[in-house]
């Protein structure tokens, strides 16, 4: 799990998978808080996770997550096999879903992940090819002034 430059940690999650959603996300709390992360910023990467995992579990076939913490910042990358995102500028609009009805009955495709991702990290980049799967990097700066 440590690394020369600071802590490192790799998950799989599962698309499809609604039984184990939310899993990694509380890890990734869970890890934070051991090493003593500031209980404000663990929030905020517990939210951005979480969002990140349900939209792997909800649209993509698999996906590999990296949690890089160091003493400057935490990122996590995500990396997904899926059907990427057709239009990111309307994906990242509050309220725009495609979710399916079956995942609006469960109570998720309120259209508030990829919005609530970007309002809780620092730095949030997004890419995504279609066909092929959308990558994630979130990140959250563990110095005094927080967005950069």
């Amino acid at each position: 799990m440590f690394c020369d430059d600071g802590l490192s940690q790799h998950f799989q999650i599962q698309g499809g998978d609604f039984s184990r959603a939310g899993r990694v996300s509380t890890t990734i709390k869970e890890i934070l808080q051991e090493v003593g992360i500031d209980p404000a910023i663990i929030r905020r990467a517990a939210i951005a996770s979480y969002e990140a995992e349900m939209n792997v579990v909800m649209y993509a076939q698999k996906a590999d997550l990296t949690l890089k913490l160091t003493p400057e910042e935490i990122t996590i990358r995500i990396e997904d096999q899926g059907p990427g995102i057709k239009n990111i500028d309307q994906a990242m609009q509050e309220g725009f879903s495609t979710a399916t009805d079956q995942m609006r009955e469960m109570g998720f495709g309120a259209g508030m992940g990829l919005p609530n991702i970007n309002r809780n990290a620092d730095v949030f980049w997004i890419g995504s090819i279609r066909g092929k799967g959308t990558v994630l990097i979130i990140t959250f700066l563990l110095k005094k002034g927080g967005k950069a």
